[in-house]
């Protein structure tokens, strides 16, 4: 019956594709981002549901539990929306007539663009062949997955529950859990096929590259300029990392930008079911990662413009209030049903705050800060501190002559700040989780870059230009701008300084992007003539944010495709290897670990917050894993039904007959030194 599984994995995909096609336009991006939507709306509801009967483990429940959201979904769109669908079409001719459009549309180019569109296609084919490799044939390996958000993943479907447990790392059990359900659901489905834990993240960087076409189409009926912010957003050198690993913030961004979509498309055709499937989108986005509240402030501009701004109207400010009621009623909806079951509730029965516990707080949260007057000081220093980090050749860097360009890049910069303004961004420490640093390590600037090229050389500097009315445009931009901005602030003031944060600028980038499509209207447009001097600028930073994009695909060092940096390729590396890869002094130790103990074993883990414990479920995930020393709650007796023990010589002290399984506790330059590990047997 095993075969039956992914055929039924099949039927859901279709029939989420059905259900969009009750309220979608005749619009293929439409159809998409609705479908989007309802397949990971579905898959939640019913991962909550399970969740609660104790089921996590059990596929036969998921196989069937996951069509009745999918069903209601229908029968309320086909309820409230279909009656005034008017257009007839099926996917298939949708598609067909898509595909010839674009045909259509390439041929007409002028050679310039032309060649521009044909370099940009060809980067993306090459980026996705070796990405899709590299998630078919490697295993996950990001510290947090290794730490938290895959390894809670094992003990839910171990538990048969979501319920707080006491994890040894604080994400385990405070963490949002709507994303472990997707991930669950496409793991049981393929057959326990690890690699389908990536699943969900790869379809979200499809979904932002749609959503971005979406978005751009909305504000300017330009497929030229729609084609042109997609495939820049799916080459930003911080999305492509994401696109293969487990970590959260990629699919954030694709919920995002189908919100976006559906608030802009709200604007255009003034249909009501694109607020209610803006309120699932910000349900869901909000029950996935409460970072999502840095998107509060630019969401609510973009609320403001797309739904109560009205041109026409001769109110204050042209202001209207006639959508209020509905707006209202599809986020409360959307928060309820999406973002309050996801834990945030649990957190504040456990621990007095929706976030998670006080330890946590303090170390990453605006808690860190104490008093305002601080906050407002270091956050405007953080303000300087991510702007510096925008300014940077991220993907190129991967080049040793391109990170020494990079370093007479900043010069300027660093004068100014050192001499002349004072900042003390490197000095001041105390609202940073990681000291800032105009010469990041390799780790930060290769396995979480910011938006590159593209970014410092024409997304910020158009979005400058428009704000400050240089360059006229729609009102529109205006609001985009002013969310870029304060969705950078929001993430300056609400958190300390990590140089890892690179990943959080993928949202910010869904806020900037649009503002390339200036480059295709109006006056100003590279397809107008003379604009010998345009055309030569951006080709230039087209080409170098090519091949930014290559060197961030195939000198990830986190997971190398080819041999390089003196390392073999991750294809040629052990699955230990793999993943232990940030942390080399503790590989040995794994190793041993996995040749001592059967793969069927149970075993009780004595270890502590930063760990790796996901590497300790097995090749095929099969051991059994015991937490006995839960996060800030103590060291717990050894269950009797343990075979092994597992644990760091900082919590327990050897004693006699264990096993030292090798650490090596004299490397140098690793960013968190690893535990000396040991292992008992517990049983004969």
């Amino acid at each position: 019956m095993t075969f039956l599984y992914p055929i039924l994995f099949a039927v859901f995909i279709g029939f989420v594709f059905r259900v969009s096609a009750r309220v979608s336009q005749k619009s293929l991006i439409d159809l998409i981002l609705i479908a989007y939507i309802v397949f990971c709306g579905s898959i939640i509801l019913a991962g909550y549901a399970i969740s609660e009967i104790h089921k996590m483990n059990d596929r036969r429940f998921w196989a069937v539990g996951v069509f009745i959201p999918a069903f209601i979904f229908f029968i309320q769109f086909t309820k409230f929306f279909g009656n005034d669908r008017k257009e007839n079409f099926t996917v298939f001719q949708i598609i067909g007539s898509r595909i010839q459009m674009v045909w259509n549309w390439f041929g007409a180019l002028s050679v310039f663009t032309k060649t521009i569109f044909g370099s940009l296609i060809l980067t993306l084919t090459i980026c996705e062949i070796i990405n899709l490799l590299l998630i078919f044939y490697t295993p996950p390996n990001e510290w947090d997955s290794m730490t938290g958000h895959l390894n809670r993943l094992l003990y839910y479907i171990q538990n048969g529950t979501m319920e707080h447990f006491g994890g040894t790392n604080w994400n385990i059990d405070s963490y949002p859990r709507s994303a472990c359900t997707i991930q669950i659901y496409s793991y049981l489905m393929s057959g326990k096929v690890e690699n389908w834990f990536k699943a969900i993240h790869h379809i979200a960087y499809w979904m932002i590259g749609f959503g971005m076409i979406g978005i751009v189409r909305s504000i300017t009926k330009n497929i030229t300029a729609s084609l042109f912010c997609a495939l820049v957003v799916l080459l930003l050198p911080n999305v492509l990392k994401q696109a293969i690993t487990t970590e959260s913030d990629i699919v954030l961004a694709s919920y995002l930008a189908s919100l976006i979509y559906f608030l802009l498309s709200f604007k255009e055709k003034r249909k009501r079911r694109y607020l209610y499937l803006a309120g699932i989108a910000f349900g869901i986005a909000l029950g996935h990662k409460i970072t999502f509240v840095f998107s509060l402030p630019p969401i609510f501009l973009l609320i403001i413009y797309s739904v109560f701004r009205d041109e026409n109207s001769n109110t204050f400010l042209h202001l209207t209030f006639k959508h209020l009621k509905h707006l209202v009623t599809a986020f409360v909806l959307g928060f309820c049903l999406f973002s309050l079951p996801t834990g945030y509730i649990d957190n504040i029965q456990d621990y007095n705050h929706p976030i998670g516990p006080p330890t946590a707080l303090r170390h990453q949260s605006i808690d860190r800060a104490g008093s305002k007057k601080n906050l407002l000081k270091q956050g405007t220093r953080n303000l300087f501190r991510y702007s510096i980090d925008l300014v940077s050749l991220d993907g190129l860097r991967n080049w040793a002559t391109a990170d020494s360009l990079n370093s007479y890049l900043q010069k300027p910069i660093i004068f100014l700040e050192k001499k002349i303004l004072k900042g003390r961004l490197e000095e001041e420490t105390n609202f940073t989780i990681v000291p800032f640093s105009y010469h990041r390590r390799f780790e930060f600037y290769n396995g979480s870059p910011f938006l590159g090229i593209f970014g410092f050389g024409m997304i910020i500097p158009i979005i400058l230009l428009v704000l400050v009315r240089l360059i006229k445009s729609k009102e529109v931009f205006g609001f985009l701008g002013l969310a870029f901005i304060l969705h950078i602030i929001a993430l300056s003031f609400t958190a300390p300084y990590d140089p890892w944060k690179g990943r959080y600028m993928i949202s910010t980038a869904i806020y900037g992007i649009p503002f390339l499509a200036l480059l295709f209207l109006g006056k100003r447009a590279l397809e107008r003539k003379p604009r010998a001097i345009l055309k030569i600028y951006v080709g230039l930073v087209v080409l170098v944010g090519i091949a930014s994009a290559l060197l961030s695909v195939v000198l990830n060092y986190r997971c190398l495709p080819i041999a390089a940096y003196g390392r073999p390729s991750a294809f040629e590396m052990s699955r230990i290897e793999v993943q232990t890869e940030a942390r080399p002094d503790i590989t040995k130790a794994y190793e041993n670990f996995n040749k001592i103990v059967p793969q069927n074993a149970t075993v009780a883990l004595a270890t502590i917050n930063d760990d790796y414990e996901y590497p300790l479920w097995g090749d095929k995930l099969t051991r059994k894993l015991i937490v006995i020393n839960p996060f800030e709650k103590g060291l717990q007796p050894i269950p009797k039904n343990a075979q092994y023990l597992f644990f760091a010589k900082s919590v327990m002290t050897p004693v006699k007959g264990d096993i030292r399984l090798g650490t090596d506790t004299l490397m140098k330059n690793v960013i968190v030194k690893g535990e000396d590990y040991y292992l008992r047997k517990l049983q004969p």
